[in-house]
């Protein structure tokens, strides 16, 4: 069984289970965050990646860092009110996590071993990478900090106008492709 974004989980800002399977079957635009980051305003082009494409199966999933100069320095739930408060964000917020070291999410794990950075790098190097995940659960694009939310409407365009994967039970559900792991630490 070949791994994807879908076979983990993680919790949300206020605790609760956020399961990837959850999402199986659309689009996902997976990016780490922080609120007091030279890329912070990149939540707004976030949001508006995910208003204008949400209803053709498309989310954006923000997980919290401070990894990165100490941007993130509060808690998850001050994380997630911040966005909410000065970019009107309304995809959903991650707790706060490691996305590298020894204590890195085995989300994050898995991202950077599936799609290189820059020169091949594999690390996350700052704030605001972005991970653009196909229906299938696997990564088609990864785009470093540089890149505005905007520059990636084409690619999600392009991975929406495929097919989702239907489950043969479930006509009206998408494919659970794999089942779920417990991969969170």
């Amino acid at each position: 069984m070949n791994t994807t974004v879908f076979d983990f989980h993680s919790y949300y800002h206020d605790g609760q289970l956020l399961n990837l399977a959850d999402f199986a079957g659309q689009v996902l635009l997976i990016v780490n965050t922080a609120s007091r980051c030279g890329f912070t305003p990149q939540y707004a082009g976030l949001e508006r990646l995910y208003r204008h494409f949400r209803d053709r199966g498309f989310a954006v999933i923000a997980f919290p860092c401070n990894q990165f100069g100490r941007q993130e320095p509060g808690t998850s739930e001050e994380a997630a009110n911040y966005c909410r408060q000065h970019y009107e964000v309304s995809f959903p917020v991650s707790e706060i996590i490691d996305i590298k070291g020894y204590k890195q999410h085995p989300l994050f794990a898995f991202l950077t071993q599936s799609r290189r950075g820059v020169l091949g790098t594999q690390g996350v190097k700052w704030n605001f990478t972005k991970f653009l995940v196909d229906r299938k659960g696997h990564v088609a694009h990864r785009y470093g900090s540089l890149v505005a939310p905007q520059a990636l409407a084409k690619a999600i365009d392009s991975l929406l106008a495929e097919k989702p994967v239907l489950h043969p039970d479930h006509a009206d559900k998408p494919a659970l492709l794999h089942g779920t792991a417990n991969l969170s630490p």
